[in-house]
């Protein structure tokens, strides 16, 4: 089968492509940070790679998302990457000399990673749809079907990038973008950019760009900078934020909210500059830009919304896991376990969503459901 790349030994090619489902206990579905940890620790729980578990991943490369984001996205501006359990970034990227690109540098680790505890990760295959048939799952993927007993999602939440919507949206003539679409800021030159989001992508895109052309920045909340060290305190508090709230069933909230942006060399840059006075919320679109709330109006060559994304789940909506509020009730150690549905953990959804919180909840997720299906 020449278009999945396995890191073990290949399967059969009419294997993969069979109209039967190939029965196996679990099936891992995505081999970014979340997806990684929770493989290694079903390995390390005894699960025979292959014949237990199996873990598919959507894009071409080792990675996960980071083999997509901007070049100028340097491990140096990066909001954190955490060492994956059992190797350290240090021992499979050489930092030494000077800045190393995030979208090299990750997966070049994740790659190492897979390599070092022969992790069955097969790719690209990319999920389609789960269902529920009783005692298994039903997993169809574009390279084949799994029959599961259980679900650890690891998907993230760059495939599901969020634009919110604005009455007008379906005026704007200009270019419309989303964080995810951005690669450099030399595209925007000569252009009036107007920037939307209040996060740490949106003010590091915003920086770029000011320096090339006219920006505007609006947020619907005035941003909450941090002058204060990041503390282990603020982190705690952030995780704990988001755990309750997915705990009550409610969507994750954004931890921006508890954790601050944190005030580096740059922003102090693009403060001195005026490139960071924040402006309200526009009332809607135009033609040709914005009016605000008091009727001005402001024209604008290209939106760039840095709104955030979403967790990317919708391969899970046959199973309704989410209740009236669009949240999804969480249970277990470290709130990874679906309350309705044990047999299904969400990694990387929630307190997870940060890599050193991935790497914890992979090995609470793959003992809980292991447990659960009397595997161990």
């Amino acid at each position: 089968m020449t278009d999945i790349q396995d890191t073990v030994a290949p399967t059969d090619e009419a294997e993969a492509h069979a109209s039967v489902a190939r029965k196996i206990d679990i099936v891992v579905i995505g081999a970014g940070q979340a997806g990684l940890s929770s493989a290694y620790h079903l390995s390390r729980l005894g699960l025979s790679p292959q014949m237990q578990y199996v873990v598919v991943d959507r894009s071409p490369q080792p990675g996960g998302a980071w083999q997509f984001r901007w070049p100028s996205l340097t491990l140096s501006t990066v909001n954190g990457i955490h060492d994956l359990p059992g190797m350290k970034f240090a021992d499979a990227v050489d930092t030494s000399k000077g800045e190393v690109h995030a979208a090299v540098a990750v997966p070049q680790y994740y790659g190492a990673y897979e390599k070092a505890f022969d992790l069955p990760v097969r790719r690209p295959v990319a999920v389609k749809v789960v269902c529920d048939r009783g005692e298994r799952f039903r997993v169809e993927t574009d390279a084949g079907v799994y029959a599961a007993r259980g679900i650890i999602n690891a998907t993230g939440t760059w495939e599901s990038p969020y634009i919110p919507r604005y009455p007008g949206s379906d005026l704007f003539k200009g270019r419309q973008l989303h964080t995810k679409d951005y690669q450099t800021a030399d595209a925007f030159a000569g252009q009036r950019v107007l920037v939307v989001g209040g996060g740490i992508s949106a003010i590091q895109l915003l920086d770029e760009i000011s320096q090339v052309t006219s920006t505007t920045w609006v947020t619907r909340e005035e941003p909450a900078f941090r002058d204060a060290p990041f503390t282990p305190e603020v982190g705690r508090a952030a995780v704990a934020m988001v755990e309750d709230r997915v705990r009550r069933g409610l969507p994750p909230g954004s931890v921006v909210s508890v954790t601050g942006i944190p005030v580096t060399p740059a922003i102090l840059a693009a403060r001195a500059r005026g490139a960071l006075d924040r402006q309200p919320m526009f009332a809607e679109l135009t033609g040709h830009g914005v009016r605000w709330p008091d009727g001005r109006e402001q024209a604008f060559d290209v939106i760039l919304w840095s709104t955030g994304f979403r967790s990317a789940l919708d391969h899970l909506a046959p199973l309704q896991l989410r209740n009236a509020d669009g949240g999804i009730l969480m249970t277990g150690r470290l709130a990874t376990q679906v309350a309705k549905d044990p047999r299904i953990h969400l990694v990387g959804y929630g307190p997870s969503a940060s890599t050193i919180g991935a790497n914890r909840a992979g090995g609470a997720a793959a003992r809980e459901l292991a447990e659960h299906l009397h595997l161990l």
